[in-house]
């Protein structure tokens, strides 16, 4: 199947780079495969690292193409501290989280110290504190939200009873306003930045709006009950004055009756100027 001269370059005579080739099944010929030198350069890049935290050493299997920054993550859990509170020094310089071992020369046993980077830990927890807040400003103004819906809901249902002439009763109304009035007092004392600061506006004008619509429906109430008493106090007069009207009449028909009464007749008296003398 093949030549003399080609055989003789497979079987290893006659060329000088024939540890480079081999013969597969079929007759295809291709460059040899050799695990010996794989896990050779497998083994030289990954290397091992001592680093000095304090007064405790640790060593660290990595790769040597690995970055200071993936060198920060795998010692975060033997020293208890976080990637961004690490600083890394490798020969006397502060090395970059994005810059790689390799580039800086970092080698199998290479030494390194870990120190904690006290500004880049207050950032850190500033950072923390400040997503904490504005969280928790979310989570309430979405609760007042909720609130506000439900208040809306009574406030639209005592408007249409007014607008049907319905009765209103003032107390509903005062209820609802107090607990309006709340609600503003609590979104006076939430303090955001950007969308939550729209937010938190939006749910003021909602209630200012709300508090509004009550103080109209309050006068409206008012003077509706004015009326009334207004009215209640004429029929009380009118009644008053047939009551007095009647015992005026009943007085003067008392009076012709006692006019037509005959008078009575009492026994006569005879007066005498003889007086009875007494021995």
């Amino acid at each position: 199947m093949f030549s003399r001269g080609r055989r003789s370059d497979i079987s290893g005579h006659g060329n000088t780079n024939v540890a480079e080739l081999e013969l597969r099944p079929g007759g295809m010929v291709v460059q040899k495969r050799d695990s010996d030198v794989n896990q050779n350069s497998t083994s030289k890049s990954t290397i091992k690292v001592n680093v000095k935290y304090g007064s405790s050493y640790h060593q660290i299997q990595i790769s040597s193409h690995a970055s200071f920054g993936e060198l920060k993550k795998m010692l975060t859990e033997p020293t208890g501290l976080h990637v961004q509170d690490q600083k890394l020094i490798f020969k006397k310089k502060e090395r970059n989280s994005k810059s790689y071992l390799d580039v800086a020369r970092v080698k199998d046993g290479s030494k390194l110290v870990l120190l904690v980077d006290f500004e880049s830990r207050e950032r850190r927890i500033l950072e923390t504190l400040k997503i904490a807040k504005r969280e928790k400003t979310s989570k309430s103004l979405a609760e007042i939200k909720v609130e506000v819906d439900k208040l809306a809901e009574k406030v639209a249902t005592l408007e249409a009873a007014a607008s049907e002439g319905g009765a209103i009763v003032e107390l509903d109304i005062e209820t609802l306003t107090e607990n309006l009035m709340r609600t503003l007092i609590t979104l006076d004392e939430i303090f955001g930045e950007g969308e939550l600061k729209l937010q938190r506006r939006e749910q003021v004008r909602r209630v200012q709006k709300h508090i509004e619509t009550l103080d109209m429906l309050m006068a409206k109430a008012k003077s509706v009950s004015l009326k009334n008493e207004v009215n209640m106090a004429r029929e009380s007069k009118v009644h008053s004055g047939d009551h007095v009207r009647g015992r005026r009449g009943n007085s003067a028909a008392e009076r012709n009756h006692k006019k037509q009464q005959p008078l009575k007749h009492f026994d006569s008296v005879v007066m005498t100027t003889k007086w009875e003398t007494f021995d």
